[in-house]
């Protein structure tokens, strides 16, 4: 599982729904969620990683996949900030190490590492060091390949995420408050051609968290600055370049590139990581992914074996189980008499993710009558109690989710149960609220604020997320209307949204996710503290806006550095309880996950939980 502290931003999409149910109690809506969930779910395969095993396979065959949208581009600077770009370099890229989710450890990768921590000194060292038989390579060797050194990454931590003008969303990550109120960097040193070391300023919990990245090609990116400095990084691999002229040091390259249609790998041969059998095991020789700009089409295209994998929608699963030839059982065990034709369909509990709500406090828009509004904690908490997730789930989710109410995900260990958010569905208390905040509903059946402003405002939410986050907002205007406050709904395209949350700031109110789930209290480095680039409602901070900011930003830096359990847990306590106090993000739901394989792919090796995901990089054909 490749973990970083940085996160990305990802669009909600999710269920493509006509259905509407009517509004019921909310028993009526926990039984007719517990007995849909459990008519469907028990259909379904049940087969988390408990054991992180992985037999050894066949290289062979074509695997079929597809994607919403064409990449931004084949620069992985650029692909920071876009997870569906990312998603496209993912096999062309590694990271330093990995982390075996079932063991609850780190692991060498790409490198090995030791961690030195000096106490008299309060410092501590993470040094590295590469594989010897890790290469960049080029597709039918068009390029002369070339090592993988501690140039590369040194490089691209000093002079692409440590360049401010390259815009990475790593830069802020690399600097740590101290102890007296001083800011000092993480710094890295070359040791030699395949090792280097960071040199931390204070002890941190989670070192190989904080340090692990991917990184680009010191050889082709640094000529590249030499010329023309961060605009030259960012212009290099445009989508315009030919896909064979990039370098891979992972698992396969990216051979072809049609734009709107397809893109086409073929796999590394000399990749470094094999199994038993002295082969890679990303066993597929070829991989294409369609772009079909539509989640439904890829929908129909799996169930008519034309791609490989789905993951499914809620609306979609009861079409879909009972279409369905399971080749294993319900927990997970192979069938004997299953065959080729077909496909299996997985399930796991609620994801680490979820969605939210957020509001823009960016004094740039100060001038807005919706600034005042969004900057006042008892309006944020007011739209937290007109949120109904019930109606969420019953009516988008056909009841396969649960509402999230706490900050960190279960599988954090710094989850705590106890610690819930405050602010749930109630209309009476989003009264009381919005009337503690100077708010008056006047005989129009309006409300207003004490200006005089009438409250309105929009609510974006990226285009590429199907009906089903259409019919969320939907949801939400109709909740907002009760009170008098009219929400209007602004689907954009999703590169659009992000240019809006971290360029111009002009957007007012959004529902969006990031990606992945909060394994570490400190994943999001760069969302949730106060100067980060993804600090969604106020990016980017000189220093704290407010005093509520400023202690999360203490108690953020403070926990991060401090290993003992018990010690640190007070802190990460309180961290959560002002997030859900303060309400700057409101989180939705987490549904419950679905995965569909076809059964001409040996399961042996493939599993789904809700930690990992769908494990399928050990697949081969049966």
């Amino acid at each position: 599982m490749r973990l970083r502290c940085l996160a990305l931003l990802a669009p909600l999409v999710c269920a493509a729904s006509c259905y509407r149910a009517p509004e019921m109690t909310l028993a009526e809506i926990e039984a007719a969620r517990a007995a849909l969930s459990n008519e469907l779910v028990e259909k379904t395969v049940r087969r988390p990683n408990t054991e992180n095993r992985f037999a050894a396979g066949r290289p062979g065959g074509t695997y079929r996949e597809f994607c919403l949208a064409d990449p931004k581009s084949f620069n992985l600077l650029i692909a920071e900030k876009d997870a569906a770009t990312m998603s496209v370099l993912a096999p062309l890229h590694q990271y330093l190490a990995d982390y075996d989710i079932v063991a609850r450890e780190w692991k060498p990768h790409i490198a090995s590492f030791e961690v030195a921590v000096d106490e008299a000194r309060g410092t501590m060292d993470v040094t590295y060091t590469i594989r010897d038989d890790a290469y960049w390579s080029f597709y039918e060797d068009r390029h002369p390949r070339v090592k993988v050194t501690s140039d590369d990454v040194v490089f691209w931590y000093d002079e692409i995420c440590g360049d401010e003008d390259c815009g990475s969303s790593a830069y802020n990550a690399q600097f740590m408050p101290m102890e007296d109120g001083s800011v000092e960097r993480i710094t890295i040193e070359r040791i030699d051609d395949a090792r280097f070391v960071f040199h931390f300023p204070r002890i941190v919990a989670e070192p190989i968290l904080s340090t692990n990245m991917d990184f680009g090609p010191a050889f082709l990116f640094r000529p590249a600055k030499e010329r023309g400095g961060a605009e030259a990084v960012k212009s290099l691999f445009t989508v315009a370049a030919d896909p064979r002229d990039i370098p891979s040091c992972g698992p396969y390259f990216l051979t072809s590139y049609t734009p709107s249609q397809r893109l086409v790998y073929r796999r590394n041969p000399g990749f470094w990581d094999k199994d038993a059998n002295g082969e890679s095991h990303y066993y597929p020789e070829e991989r294409v992914s369609q772009i079909v700009g539509d989640d439904n089409t890829g929908y129909l295209l799996f169930r008519q074996g034309k791609v490989e994998d789905f993951s499914l929608r809620p609306e979609q699963l009861e079409d879909a189980v009972a279409a369905a030839r399971n080749a294993l059982t319900a927990d997970g065990r192979p069938l004997a008499d299953a065959g080729t034709e077909g496909y299996t369909v997985f399930s796991a509990d609620g994801a680490m993710g979820a969605s939210f709500w957020s509001f823009n406090q960016n004094p740039q828009n100060r001038d807005e009558p919706y600034y005042e509004w969004f900057t006042q904690k008892e309006f944020r908490q007011a739209m937290s109690c007109l949120l109904n997730r019930e109606r969420i789930i019953q009516q988008t989710y056909r009841g396969l989710a649960e509402p999230t109410y706490t900050f960190f995900p279960a599988a954090n260990k710094y989850y705590d149960e106890d610690i819930i958010l405050p602010y749930r569905y109630s209309h009476a208390q989003a009264r009381r609220l919005l009337a503690q905040a100077g708010f008056v509903r006047r005989e129009d059946g309006f409300l207003y604020d004490g200006r005089g402003n009438r409250v309105s405002f929009d609510l974006t939410f990226a285009s590429s997320g199907g009906a089903t986050v259409s019919d969320i907002v939907q949801i939400i205007v109709d909740e907002c209307k009760k009170e008098g406050i009219t929400v209007t709904p602004r689907p954009t395209d999703f590169q659009k949204l992000v240019e809006q949350l971290m360029g111009s700031y002009d957007w007012q109110s959004i529902i969006i996710g990031l990606s992945g789930g909060s394994v570490f209290p400190t994943q999001g480095s760069n969302v949730w503290v106060s100067d980060g680039n993804l600090h969604l409602w106020h990016p980017l901070q000189e220093s704290p806006a407010t005093d509520w900011e400023a202690r999360i930003d203490y108690l953020y830096h403070e926990a991060s550095c401090i290993v003992d359990y018990a010690a640190a847990k007070p802190y990460w306590d309180e961290y959560q309880r002002i997030i859900l106090e303060q309400c700057p993000v409101i989180y939705l739901v987490r549904p419950r996950s679905f995965f569909a394989l076809q059964n001409r792919w040996d399961m042996t090796n493939v599993y789904f939980d809700n930690l990992n995901g769908a494990e399928t990089a050990y697949l081969y054909l049966r």
